[in-house]
């Protein structure tokens, strides 16, 4: 299918294929009655940093929680090196603190995973720490970074859940998200695009909850207009867009 004709198939871009069909509320408005218990579903979002899930998929958090379902923020690192003039332990503090705030916006319950910001590493002992996280959690659904990304910490993280989920069997559904393309995210074309409008500024209240990273500009200049383009090629006002890891059989 080329570009032209997957646009068209996504419509009016309430793109629930993220959760196989089993559908949200659009309205924005909280209801935990809205999923019977036997489809609720359980969706981990794991970024590099606090603040990574929140921007690239934080409108997308706040309906699948809205809809009632259990939604886990998982950050890689606590952002040690993210506040200057600041000792790792005090930027640590910090930014723990701002990603349980902001996960009190969104919904979603914060886990934290051990590596350094600005140091993470791809080697056993990681690659163990991830898939046991992922078999502890058993999550339905995986979100993370599209591990071809300018950032260390980003590219580490996609792949560290990627082999994860080659070693689980595939036993959830994996996707990717996207942090600044052009300049971070690199050669990201969606496959699953989420209607975000009537989520968006919960979204933006969660993103502003990590106060040390002063991201009013980051968000002017980047995460708002690619909310916008995402909204225009899905034909509503603003979107978030995700691509789907899907291997050939071949391969599986």
């Amino acid at each position: 299918m080329n570009r032209r004709d997957m646009l068209k198939a996504a419509g009016s871009a309430a793109a629930i294929t993220i959760l196989g069909g089993v559908p949200l509320d659009m309205s924005g408005k909280r209801n935990e009655a809205n999923v019977r218990s036997k489809d609720r579903k359980k969706i981990l979002v794991i970024g590099g940093h606090p603040d990574d899930p929140e921007t690239a998929a934080g409108g997308t958090m706040c309906l699948l929680t809205d809809a009632g379902h259990e939604v886990v923020s998982v950050y890689l690192t606590r952002g040690e090196a993210g506040i200057k003039g600041k000792s790792h332990a005090e930027a640590a503090t910090i930014r723990e603190a701002e990603a349980k705030a902001a996960c009190k916006v969104t919904g979603a319950r914060p886990l934290f995973l051990s590596q350094i910001d600005g140091s993470t590493e791809i080697n056993k002992e990681r690659y163990q720490e991830v898939r046991e996280m992922l078999e502890r959690e058993k999550p339905d659904v995986v979100i993370t970074h599209w591990p071809i990304d300018g950032h260390r910490d980003h590219a580490v993280c996609g792949i560290l859940v990627l082999d994860a989920w080659k070693r689980l069997g595939r036993c959830f559904d994996l996707y990717y998200f996207e942090v600044m393309t052009g300049t971070q995210t690199q050669m990201f074309h969606p496959t699953d695009f989420v209607d975000i409008t009537t989520t968006r500024e919960r979204k933006h209240q969660a993103c502003y909850c990590h106060a040390s990273q002063k991201l009013q500009s980051v968000m002017d200049d980047w995460h708002i207009p690619m909310e916008q383009f995402r909204g225009i090629e899905c034909r509503c006002k603003a979107a978030e867009a995700f691509v789907r890891h899907v291997e050939p059989a071949s391969l599986v």
